[in-house]
């Protein structure tokens, strides 16, 4: 357990910042002071109270000012955000640092139209996303900047821009959001410091519920054997009227809200009953939220009807499921979700009993699945409440169908235990032959030409939502196959921070090594580190290590961890840490040979042309004699590249081994074909 000196919360112990007042928390591994992330910037300022305040009182400034203020920080805040600063009448806030959370746009977006709602002054909000250097240990409190970069000044002149009472978003920000929030086309701003003028969009209201995400219109593939699992599980739910709990594991992006809605499509042919419930990443009423939202969907019950009409609501939909105790089922039930706030129960037991009741009155007068997503995020109350149906219903068809990434498991490693009718299924990443074609067809659903839908594909490493995003950007002509949109970052960058802090560590320290490391050459992970994060599926452990048995090999197991974790680093420690890596490549092996090409890249990352241009030049020497000419005359090309200009002799000489490398390489295939150059061994002359 941690204490935060800030506010005194309590935190699992390993947490980075308080779950309280997101301050930083003392780690038992040091965090950077300062790293990249993609950030989304929300600026809010009052339009024309700056004149309007020359007439009134300071008093009444004040009284106006202090509850605006309130407001604004209090609807940041409960989307995740942060705020930076007051500037005059402006409020800056932040999203995604210091810890990103993988829809950061979307809650900045969803914050700025709760702005509007809330307050009754007149103001104008805009909201950018992109790269900037954050603080980590910043404290806003005490007027210290979180971060810092172009992002941030062109959400304050976007925000200038905007309409009165409108919000105006930038391209990133669009980009990210707009299967989520509904937009209008908006004059790009020309800004002040800015070469072209800045496109931007007017942000009009949500598309889809918090937490929602829009279906892709392109079939759905590679997941034939898992949709027939959960066939199958249906077909014995109904049958034996018995219930089940399955729960279908996978990263996000991966797939488990659309193998789902292909399920409940076949269900709901098939005359079952179908209600979605979601755990909110914020924004929470109260602990049961998903099955509040399941109730309300059965009663008929909205948001919006005051507490007399919900009840009503609640007690006429149970009197028709029930018998006998409906009337109390039903005031349980509304105690639990947060409907009516008379009387009281002695205990948790009396409620989960009446939920119990009123579950089973559902199911027995239709057969039924009720689906509870992202679970991960559930508070442990919700959950017990799940474990306690899926052990308690009896004779009725029902399925509690429940979808969580794996940290679920960290969190509740008993999950499942012990119930005969549980079943995990573990999404994997779609095979490469599936990952192109969804390429393709997603390409033909956006009505462009299949560009480089294998190396798309590869990129994505089998995530359909990756692949996606992805193929949008592509498909727009907003980057190519190796880019990776801000979305991606988003949601890579999220799982990195949810991390405890040496573990975090451990992996940003890897991602400098490369695809493949070595423990020595991170700075002093344990092996407890490692093997927790290849506990989570971020790394495995090699059968043979290049360096020999002293020196244990480890690999990334995802390619998108390793660039993300790697472009959060800043400049300086990224050339800190190659430095470091180099000196323990040259002290780890005797000959240098077989690790010249890295130790190439090292030294010219760390700063040190001279160190790299040998080791570059010694790389291409072995390829040489290996007869991989093309691969030599790319080492000597690198070479070049890194020594100096005023370094004539050594580059005259690096430049002519370049040429013959380059010259044979040409000739190889002839020569391989017994039409010149060396004879095959056939061929030669006894």
């Amino acid at each position: 357990m941690q204490i935060c000196a800030s506010c005194g919360n309590e935190n699992p112990a390993g947490a980075r910042f308080c779950n309280a007042c997101g301050s930083p928390l003392a780690a038992s591994a040091p965090a950077l002071a300062e790293e990249r992330k993609i950030v989304t910037v929300l600026f809010v300022d009052l339009v024309g109270f700056t004149a309007r305040s020359e007439q009134l009182d300071p008093e009444d400034v004040r009284a106006i000012q202090a509850p605006y203020f309130a407001r604004v920080r209090t609807t940041i805040e409960s989307f995740g955000g942060t705020v930076e600063k007051f500037i005059g009448d402006a409020v800056m806030a932040v999203f995604g640092a210091p810890v990103a959370h993988g829809d950061d746009p979307e809650r900045a977006v969803r914050a700025a139209l709760a702005i509007l709602e809330g307050v009754d002054l007149d103001v104008r909000i805009a909201v950018n996303t992109g790269e900037a250097l954050v603080s980590v240990a910043a404290n806003p409190a005490q007027g210290e900047g979180i971060v810092s970069g172009d992002v941030v000044n062109t959400a304050a002149r976007l925000q200038s821009a905007a309409p009165v009472n409108g919000v105006l978003v930038g391209e990133e920000t669009y980009r990210a959001t707009r299967t989520a929030i509904v937009f209008e086309d908006a004059e790009p701003v020309v800004a002040k410091g800015k070469q072209q003028p800045v496109p931007v969009w007017r942000a009009l209201a949500a598309r889809v519920d918090l937490g929602a995400r829009a279906t892709s219109n392109v079939p759905m593939l590679g997941r034939t054997s898992e949709l027939d699992t959960l066939l199958r599980i249906w077909e014995r739910v109904v049958s034996d009227r018995r219930p089940q709990l399955v729960t279908i594991f996978g990263p996000g992006g991966i797939g488990k809200s659309r193998l789902s809605s292909e399920f409940t499509q076949a269900v709901q042919q098939q005359g079952g009953r179908v209600v979605w419930g979601r755990s909110l990443p914020y924004g929470e009423v109260t602990p049961y939220g998903p099955f509040a939202g399941q109730v309300k969907q059965i009663a008929g019950m909205f948001d919006t009807d005051p507490v007399e009409k919900a009840s009503a609501k609640l007690e006429r939909a149970t009197v028709e499921l029930l018998d006998g105790d409906a009337a109390e089922v039903a005031s349980h039930v509304g105690m639990l979700i947060g409907v009516g706030h008379e009387g009281g129960v002695s205990d948790r037991q009396t409620l989960f009993y009446s939920a119990r009741r009123f579950v089973e009155g559902v199911a027995g007068a239709q057969p039924t699945v009720l689906i509870f997503e992202d679970i991960h995020l559930a508070a442990a109350s919700m959950l017990d409440l799940l474990e306690m149906f899926a052990s308690r219903v009896r004779d009725v068809p029902l399925l509690l169908l429940t979808q969580a990434r794996p940290e679920l498991l960290a969190e509740r490693p008993t999950w499942g235990g012990g119930l005969p009718t549980y079943t995990a299924l573990q999404l994997e990443r779609l095979s490469p032959e599936d990952s192109a074609e969804l390429a393709r067809r997603l390409f033909d659903a956006a009505g462009a030409a299949a560009r480089a839908a294998a190396a798309l594909a590869d990129t994505a490493e089998g995530n359909p939502l990756f692949l996606e995003e992805l193929v949008a950007s592509v498909a727009e002509g907003r980057g190519d196959a190796g880019d990776l949109p801000t979305s991606i970052r988003g949601i890579v960058a999220a799982r990195i921070d949810a991390l405890p802090g040496a573990e975090r560590e451990a992996l940003l320290d890897a991602a400098v090594v490369g695809k493949v490391f070595w423990p020595g050459a991170l700075g002093g992970a344990t092996s407890e580190t490692l093997d927790a994060l290849e506990g989570r599926d971020l790394i495995r452990r090699d059968p043979i290590s290049r360096l020999g048995a002293a020196h244990p090999q480890f690999a990334f197991k995802h390619q998108l961890i390793r660039e993300v974790a790697y472009a959060t680093l800043p400049r300086a420690r990224r050339r800190e840490r190659h430095d470091a890596i180099a000196v323990f490549l040259e002290e780890a092996v005797a000959e240098t040979g077989d690790v010249a090409p890295a130790l190439g890249h090292h030294w010219h990352e760390a700063g040190d042309p001279k160190r790299a241009a040998h080791y570059y030049v010694a790389a291409g020497e072995q390829a040489n004699r290996g007869w991989a000419k093309d691969q030599a005359a790319q080492y000597f090309q690198q070479a070049l590249a890194v020594i100096p200009e005023d370094d004539r002799e050594l580059r005259r000489e690096v430049a002519k081994r370049y040429a013959v490398a380059a010259q044979a390489s040409l000739h190889i295939p002839e020569m391989l074909a017994g039409r010149g150059g060396p004879r095959s061994a056939e061929n030669r002359p006894e």
